[in-house]
């Protein structure tokens, strides 16, 4: 089964860049921010945090926090986007939406366009695969007669989207900036826009502006809905009507009934909502209710690099807990198709690619 899980195609649509940094890149980071700035990180802490098994949702922010710390400059940003993708694509990730806050720091000259670029740098400096980031304006070409997607000199492609995300800490002309940056660079592949950071903070009412004009300029959007419990705004967020949402922990009964009755797609993380107690166990995990009333679902990792999985291994845990076979994973994975923010041409490359794998499966 593990083997399977890995050898499977899939389909990643919520990875957080920074959540996702490799464990040992951040203790090489700090070390060096240790180094260089004497009281910036306490390297002891950083440790004791990212080497513990169970995070709270309080101790995933901090470090959140320490993680932000060590991204002190463009190239780190560029080191780690393209060491995210390598990884990705070692899992037989196919294709990515990877969202990320555009950050400003003026004491290095950072703004969110630059640091969306170096973003972008780090994209074009993946060498072990080759990287889609860049929609075709033409009729794309299917690549997908066989057992991976590859081109034709036989190197593995994955396909690659950007979301840039709104923080919840952020004003509302801050979020404004955002939206109209993801619309400055959709050339280059930006898709989408994503309402994050910590569910504690800030009003549904200071993002809604930037929201819908994202939606009427054409942006698709996903929200982390319901991370803690705040009835209000995950009706009023079910009520906009987002093209996905992230996670559903703590709906109630009239949530799930608008939910189901809108069948907006739901970005399961489990290895996620198990370590920070959102979810109390694996088997109330609500993935089981949705997964048996056939409701629109796909599963992500959130953070590879804060809580220690892979794609594969949220298939494995899903398959383990949920009696899920083969075909039912491969199943899970195709119908992500139907969810992506990628244009058409994308989709239907996609959508040939899993029924050759499809078709071609011993079941």
């Amino acid at each position: 089964m593990e083997e399977w899980c890995v050898s499977m195609p899939k389909i990643e649509l919520h990875a957080h860049l920074n959540g996702s940094i490799r464990l040992t890149t951040l203790l090489e980071l700090a070390k060096a921010l240790t180094e260089n700035q004497k009281g910036a990180v306490n390297i002891s802490q950083v440790e004791h945090v990212i080497m513990k098994h169970d995070l709270s949702l309080t101790e995933v922010f901090q470090l959140f926090d320490l993680i932000h710390n060590v991204i002190t400059d463009h190239n780190t940003v560029t080191r780690i986007t393209k060491e995210v993708i390598e990884d990705f694509a070692s899992d037989n990730v196919v294709y990515l939406e990877l969202r990320t806050t555009p950050k400003r720091n003026d004491s290095i000259g950072m703004s969110k366009r630059s640091y969306v670029d170096a973003v972008m740098e780090g994209l074009r400096s993946v060498s072990s695969v080759d990287v889609d980031f860049i929609p075709n304006t033409q009729d794309s070409t299917s690549l997908s007669n066989l057992p991976i997607i590859t081109n034709e000199n036989s190197r593995k492609i994955i396909i690659v989207r950007l979301i840039l995300s709104i923080d919840r800490r952020e004003t509302t002309e801050a979020a404004m900036e955002t939206v109209k940056l993801a619309l400055e660079m959709r050339h280059l592949g930006v898709v989408g826009i994503d309402l994050s950071g910590n569910p504690k903070t800030g009003e549904w009412t200071t993002y809604l502006p930037a929201l819908k004009f994202a939606r009427e300029q054409g942006l698709s959007v996903t929200l982390h809905c319901g991370e803690i419990r705040n009835s209000k705004e995950i009706k009023n967020m079910l009520e906009f009507h987002p093209q996905r949402i992230g996670h559903a922990c703590f709906f109630e009964d009239e949530h799930w009934i608008k939910l189901k009755s809108s069948k907006i797609p739901v970005e399961i993380c489990l290895t996620s909502n198990i370590r920070t107690f959102s979810v109390a166990s694996i088997e109330v995990h609500h993935f089981a209710c949705l997964y048996k009333a056939k409701h629109p679902l796909v599963l992500c990792t959130d953070d590879t690099g804060v809580f220690s999985t892979r794609l594969s291994k949220e298939y494995k845990l899903a398959a383990n807990s949920f009696g899920l076979g083969r075909w039912e994973m491969l199943e899970l994975s195709r119908n992500a198709v139907e969810y992506i923010f990628a244009d058409n041409g994308v989709k239907n490359d996609l959508r040939i690619f899993f029924n050759s794998v499809a078709n071609n499966m011993e079941v």
